[in-house]
Order: C-alpha cells, then sequence, then structure tokens
C-alpha cells in the first residue's frame, strides 16, 4: 500500500502544480513584476523563466516517475523562494501559504520517500541490478566460480565492483 500512496503523492502534486507553470509562461513579464522584482532577485525574466520550467518539469518527472527526486527538489527549491515572496510581501498571510505549503510538504516527503515501485526510477535500477548481477548466478554458482578462477583476490574486487552499494537510493 505504501508504493500505492507514494504514486497518488507523486501524480497529484504533478499534475496540479503543473498548471501555475504554464500561468507564468503565459504573461511572463508579468510575473517577473509581480514576484520576483520585488525581491530585488537579479534577471528577473530569466529566473521566471526558471521558475516556470522547474514547475512544469518538476510535475513532468513526478507524474512519471523518472528522475523522481531531482523533479522534487526542483519543485522544492520554487516553492522555498515562493513561500519567501509570500512572507516578505504578505506577512504570515495563512490563505497565501496554505497551498504553497502543501506544495513543499508534498515535494519534501516525495524526496524523503522516493519514487515507490510504480515509477520508471524503480524499473531502471532493477534492469541495472540485475544486468550487472554476472547473468543472475546464484550463490552457490558464484562460489564454484570463485573457487575455479586462478586469483580469487581479483574476483573480489570485480565483484565488489558490480554491487552498485547506492542502487536502492533512487526506488526506496
Amino acid at each position: 500500500m505504501k508504493d500505492f500512496a507514494i504514486l497518488f503523492l507523486r501524480v497529484f502534486t504533478g499534475a496540479l502544480l503543473i498548471h501555475h507553470g504554464f500561468e507564468k509562461l503565459n504573461d511572463i513579464n508579468n510575473f517577473a513584476d509581480a514576484f520576483v522584482r520585488p525581491l530585488h532577485l537579479p534577471f528577473p525574466v530569466t529566473l521566471s523563466y526558471v521558475a516556470a520550467a522547474s514547475e512544469i518539469g518538476g510535475s513532468w518527472l513526478l507524474i512519471t516517475g523518472l528522475g523522481t527526486r531531482f523533479g522534487a527538489s526542483a519543485i522544492l527549491g520554487t516553492m522555498s523562494v515562493a513561500i519567501y515572496h509570500a512572507l516578505v510581501t504578505s506577512g504570515f498571510n495563512i490563505y497565501l501559504l496554505e497551498l504553497l505549503a502543501l506544495y513543499f510538504s508534498s515535494a519534501t516527503s516525495i524526496i524523503l520517500l522516493g519514487p515507490g515501485k510504480f515509477s520508471a526510477d524503480y524499473l531502471i535500477v532493477q534492469i541495472l541490478t540485475n544486468k550487472f548481477n554476472f547473468a543472475n548466478i546464484d550463490s552457490n554458482d558464484k562460489s564454484e566460480f570463485k573457487n575455479n578462477t586462478k586469483n580469487s583476490s581479483y574476483q573480489q574486487k570485480n565483484d565488489r565492483f558490480f554491487k552498485f552499494p547506492f542502487s536502492s537510493f533512487p526506488s526506496s
């Protein structure tokens, strides 16, 4: 059930956030004037395009589950700046902050939980770990293979090379 919950979180967060990025692109100068220039950040139009791209691209990465943590990090960065903007311009106004906080917490949860089993990241990790697992040799065959080699320390170095110590990180 955990993987279904993560799937729903990813898909709904991405699907609901993607239109905000397209709204920014509809009138990029208006967005730059209203949200970036009040923060006195350099290159407001460029940063507006970056915000739109991170929301659109990050949303697609969440929906597909490909590069999920990267997409959630892009969304988290945009939401961090948006929360800062809301606090600076309007103070602690819950009506402005509630949606931003929900997107912020969703992105943070996805980063911490990972994409789950129903994602492209999980499939890629499974393919890579099976491909480099010496054609799925089981432990008995592998021990016989080591005994037949002349230099078992050389074989042990190769085994460590193909273990992918962080293989569970993208899809855990």
